[in-house]
């Protein structure tokens, strides 16, 4: 069987509070480009637009680590708690069409120590999101010194 299979989680969703919904679907939708799954509507301004993220992971880090991305991927400035992630094909290009549709860039690509191209803007909805570019496979990352998956630790490890 399939590691995934075994998996009883589906699908991971983010709900987000947009208070300016239409900038947000915009913005998410037609610019970042994410495909529209479904929209449901009550009326009014009760609306709901359910938006295509790709393979969707969950990232949990320590404050330490938060604090070390932070460093590495915007030059010290402060994410919020929560932040939003999406690998991109060219995360250059990304951040210049993102900027150019009203995202405020809060660092410029740079490749992390980890070997990817991120970059970090402010969008709609009051969210911070980082875009990453992947320069190495998965498995040539986890041949490296330090980036061994929990489940290839060493039992000796902490």
């Amino acid at each position: 069987m399939d590691r995934a299979d075994e998996n009883p989680v589906r699908q991971l969703r983010v709900v987000v509070e947009a208070d300016d919904y239409d900038e947000a679907v915009r913005f998410f939708r037609d610019v970042l480009g994410m495909p529209e799954l479904a929209a449901f509507a009550e009326g009014g301004d009760d609306r709901v637009a359910i938006l295509d993220a790709g393979r969707a992971t969950l990232e949990l880090a320590s404050p330490a680590h938060k604090r070390m991305i932070d460093r590495v991927e915007a030059d010290g400035a402060v994410s919020p708690s929560v932040r939003l992630a999406f690998e991109v094909d060219d995360s250059e290009a990304t951040t210049d069409r993102l900027e150019a549709a009203g995202a405020r860039v809060v660092a410029r690509p740079v490749l992390t120590p980890w070997r990817s191209l991120n970059a970090r803007l402010d969008v709609p909805a009051g969210l911070q999101v980082t875009l990453f570019q992947e320069t190495e496979t998965t498995a040539e990352r986890a041949a490296r010194e330090g980036f061994a998956t929990e489940e290839g630790r060493d039992p000796g490890e902490p």
